[in-house]
């Protein structure tokens, strides 16, 4: 039955009229033909460029940039406040977005990172509070005995004065010196009442600054997503990815300079620790090899901080040093000036270079700048804002395109 009706299908075909006077159905085209029917696929192209005017660039241009930098010399403080707050809220925001991805309201999640944030000062805080009140108590345990040997060390170098026929009364103003020193410290009893009271004032404005930078933080925060969509709209177009997105671009820059830098500061901190545990083992610094951990967080902390940073990460090692031996501080002094020489040479260029994707000259240049600026904390804050100029800059050179300023002849440039 099937082979039958396949040859009945066939004989009606023969026998079906022809079609347009006679002429057979014309064939389906072959691939060739098809592909030169179809249109062309033409390359997916990103947004237009915008273009500036030269007008724009020979007014407006040196106008905006100069009432800038007088606006912000004029803000001053404020304008350093809202920067800070700034740079900390882009610090804190991939965390509050994974908390909101994890269906967490977002001022609940900003509430949630910043309880985390400061459970984690505080335990670092308990954490390093025990042995340095315990070094304390021990300094004051033993001063008397310190001002002992001090005494007997100079009565004994009185004996071998005179021995030598040089007669000085060591011992005398030795026994008299802190005696002299109580003196002068009740005569300046009003200079240091003060400039105690000038210390007050100046610890509360920066408790009060601090909490103003934190209460703005929390704002960007909590407004983040109305301030991209803000910022979308000033900057120009991108092509609608996430990688041509302007708002993300800065994200992504602030948050490579935090992974940098605390790479950085572990590094750092873990070499701090190691070295002085086996200075402890060896018996150079006994104590180095009971605080390790201690002085590797501190290290590490205060690799935070530009310039000063490894300077006060090394106090404290060096203090413990010096209570215990005024030898094994030089030798602690020594090691720390060796790690500083590693890091200046060898661990900063290679973490940051890689990580900020910056010539060392402009790094070194805006930490200088912004020191310059506003001292420590302007140095704090210029890596983070040199990668979001950077990210700005790479950004604007794609999308936009200044108009050019050569003469039109008979319609030809």
């Amino acid at each position: 039955m099937i082979g039958g009706s396949k040859r009945a299908a066939e004989e009606d075909e023969h026998e079906r009229p022809l079609v347009n006077g006679g002429s057979p159905p014309a064939a389906p085209p072959v691939k060739e033909e098809r592909e030169l029917v179809e249109e062309p696929i033409l390359p997916v192209v990103g947004p237009p460029r915008v273009v500036v005017p030269r007008w724009i660039q020979l007014v407006l241009l040196p106008v905006a940039l100069l009432a800038t930098w007088a606006l912000a010399k004029a803000a001053g403080k404020v304008l350093l406040i809202f920067i800070v707050a700034g740079i900390i809220a882009l610090i804190l925001n991939p965390a509050v977005n994974l908390l909101q991805r994890s269906r967490f309201p977002r001022g609940l999640a900003v509430l949630t990172v910043y309880l985390v944030f400061f459970l984690a000062l505080a335990g670092i805080g308990v954490l390093l509070a025990n042995p340095i009140s315990n070094q304390v108590k021990s300094f004051t345990h033993s001063l008397p005995h310190l001002v002992n040997e001090a005494n007997s060390t100079i009565v004994t170098a009185e004996g071998d004065l005179h021995r030598l026929g040089v007669h000085a009364k060591l011992a005398e103003q030795g026994k008299t010196a802190l005696q002299t020193l109580s003196d002068k410290l009740s005569k300046s009893g009003g200079s240091i009442a003060s400039f105690g009271g000038s210390l007050l004032t100046e610890a509360a404005s920066a408790i009060f600054d601090l909490v103003l930078v934190f209460v703005l933080s929390i704002y960007m925060l909590v407004y983040g997503e109305r301030i991209g969509r803000l910022v979308r709209r000033a900057m120009p177009d991108g092509d609608g990815t996430r990688t041509d997105d302007y708002p993300t671009l800065v994200q992504r820059a602030v948050s490579h300079y935090v992974q940098g830098q605390l790479l950085f500061s572990v590094i750092m901190g873990a070499t701090a620790g190691i070295a002085l545990y086996v200075f402890g083992v060896i018996g150079i610094f006994p104590d180095g090899r009971k605080y390790a951990v201690v002085f590797a967080i501190i290290f590490g902390s205060m690799e935070l901080i530009p310039y000063l940073g490894p300077f006060l990460g090394a106090l404290p090692p060096i203090i413990v040093a010096l209570l215990t031996d005024p030898i094994t501080a030089v030798w602690v002094a020594l090691l720390f000036v060796g790690i500083q020489q590693l890091e200046g040479h060898i661990v900063a260029p290679q973490i940051f270079g890689h990580s900020l994707r910056i010539n060392p000259l402009l790094v070194i240049f805006a930490l200088l700048f912004g020191q310059h600026l506003y001292g420590l904390v302007g140095a704090l804050l210029a890596l983070p804002i040199l990668s979001i100029l950077r990210e700005t800059a790479l950004y604007l050179s794609r999308h936009l395109t200044l108009e050019s300023w050569e003469h039109r002849r008979d319609g030809v440039l």
